[in-house]
């Protein structure tokens, strides 16, 4: 197993490896007493893995219960998000207890959120069961559910105890589930490593997939220390989600999310060199990396589409927004433009 140190405001580790899902309760009774703990899951990956996480907290003396939640990003909601926290009220759980989010990125959202707001905060840890999740949601600290009015725009950034990365679990994942990690793999080798993106380009990620992991998580935390709050540096992890947002809004959430950050990856960039933003056309270097990767490339939705969805980003401030546009190779840069502009620079990132 390997560990990576997040030192943001709270400071916790990462730990990847393969096959300790069984024994996780004795590793997270190594950073927490044995209290109550609510595993909050959906209902797909209960069936697989809750019953294993389940039998392991109660074997190392913490008492659990189970709230488990239809699986897909409609769960994703206020709705649920209360069921969470009057769940907890039934089980009698108190600021010394805990909260496991057992699952992918909507249940790591939720139940951190949850985490964060239930008696004005209790403990929280991370155990990912997707790609996305492994290498993006589960670490930083970003928690939300979406509102009808777009993605994200109800959340807070709170910190897990810990994040428990079993890369076994990974082998259950569908094709195409696997693929939409991929898209946020491929966004890491983008915005800030050139090296880790040859690598992308002449490796399989599924057959390297522990290394892949381990480096997305450094790069992402890495980031995370020094800009926790989203106040510069980390909006260079929104590449590709401004308009992947508006692509997901526009399907009314039928488009997952990592294939909208892939088809909004390859709209920025088209639309930043055809706009001077770049210097070069860095799709041609994304579009047979992301359809190598079972990923699509393209929408069936009009400029006008999009923005009009784009416009309730919550990277929008007053009359601009923050678009992120590759530099060069491996490197990506923070771009503010006004949102007047944003219908030209999504039509010509069509083309």
């Amino acid at each position: 197993m390997e560990t990576v140190r997040v030192s943001a405001s709270r400071e916790y580790d990462v730990f990847i490896g393969t096959g300790f899902l069984g024994d996780v309760g004795e590793k997270i009774k190594e950073i927490k007493k044995p209290c109550r703990a609510v595993i909050v899951s959906d209902d797909t990956v209960y069936g697989i893995y809750g019953e294993k996480v389940k039998k392991s907290l109660e074997k190392s003396g913490f008492a659990p219960f189970e709230f488990v939640f239809p699986h897909g990003e409609e769960s994703k909601s206020l709705k649920v998000f209360e069921e969470i926290l009057n769940f907890c009220v039934g089980k009698s759980i108190t600021r010394t207890d805990l909260i496991v989010a057992l699952g992918g990125g909507v249940t790591g959202d939720l139940a951190g959120f949850a985490a964060s707001a239930y008696l004005r905060g209790v403990d929280f840890v991370q155990i990912p069961t997707t790609l996305l999740a492994m290498v993006d949601s589960s670490v930083g600290g970003k928690t939300a559910v979406n509102l009808s009015s777009g993605k994200n725009l109800c959340g807070a950034f709170y910190q897990p105890l810990a994040v428990y990365a079993d890369c076994e679990t990974l082998e259950t994942l569908p094709g195409e589930v696997f693929s939409e990690g991929c898209a946020e793999v491929i966004k890491y080798g983008m915005i800030t490593d050139g090296g880790f993106l040859r690598f992308l380009e002449n490796n399989s990620i599924a057959e390297n997939i522990q290394k892949v992991v381990k480096r997305c998580v450094e790069l992402k935390r890495d980031v995370v220390d020094r800009d926790e709050f989203e106040h510069g540096e980390r909006k260079l992890l929104n590449f590709g989600h401004t308009i992947g947002h508006a692509v997901e809004k526009c399907s009314n959430l039928s488009v997952p999310h990592g294939d909208a950050v892939a088809i909004g990856m390859v709209i920025a960039s088209k639309g930043a060199y055809r706009t001077g933003l770049s210097p070069e056309d860095f799709s041609e270097l994304l579009l047979p990396l992301l359809m190598k990767n079972g990923l699509p490339v393209s929408c069936e939705y009009t400029a006008k589409q999009l923005y009009a969805a784009a416009l309730s980003d919550k990277k929008r401030s007053l009359d601009s927004i923050s678009l992120i546009v590759p530099e060069k190779y491996g490197r990506c840069k923070i771009e503010n433009i006004p949102v007047s502009k944003l219908e030209n620079f999504i039509e010509r990132g069509l083309e």
